[in-house]
C-alpha cells in the first residue's frame, strides 16, 4: 500500500483520513486486508469471482473507486514481490504472477460495467 500510495500519489485522495506515514496503524491495517484479499483470491483459485464479489461491489458501488487503480496496485504488489524475492522471481514466476494480478483486477472491477 506504501508503495501504491508513493508511486501514484492520486490514489490517496480515497484516504484523507488515514495516517500515511511509513509504518502507520493506518497503512499496516488496510495493507492486512489487501493481503487477505489476495489470500481469499488464491484460496478460491477456480472461482476468484465468487470470492471477491462482496470485495467487487464495495469498491463499484460504496467506495466508488476509480478501476484503474486495482491495476496499478497490481503493479506495485508485482514489484513488492519481486524485490522481496529476486532469486524466485523467475520469467516463468513473473508471468504466473502478473497473470493471476491481471485476473484479480479483472474481477474487482467486473462491477463497474
Amino acid at each position: 500500500i506504501r508503495r501504491l500510495f508513493a508511486s501514484y500519489p492520486q490514489t490517496k485522495t480515497y484516504f484523507p483520513h488515514f495516517d500515511l506515514h511509513p509504518g502507520s496503524a493506518h497503512l499496516r491495517s488496510h495493507g492486512s486486508k489487501v493481503v487477505a484479499a489476495v489470500g481469499d483470491a488464491v484460496k478460491h483459485i477456480d472461482d476468484i469471482a465468487s470470492a471477491l464479489s462482496k470485495l467487487s461491489e464495495l469498491h463499484a458501488y460504496i467506495l466508488r473507486v476509480d478501476p484503474v487503480n486495482f491495476k496499478l496496485l497490481s503493479h506495485c504488489l508485482l514489484v513488492t514481490v519481486a524485490s522481496h524475492f529476486p532469486a524466485d522471481f523467475t520469467a516463468d514466476a513473473h508471468a504466473a504472477w502478473d497473470k493471476f494480478l491481471s485476473l484479480v483486477s479483472s474481477v474487482l472491477t467486473e462491477k463497474y460495467r
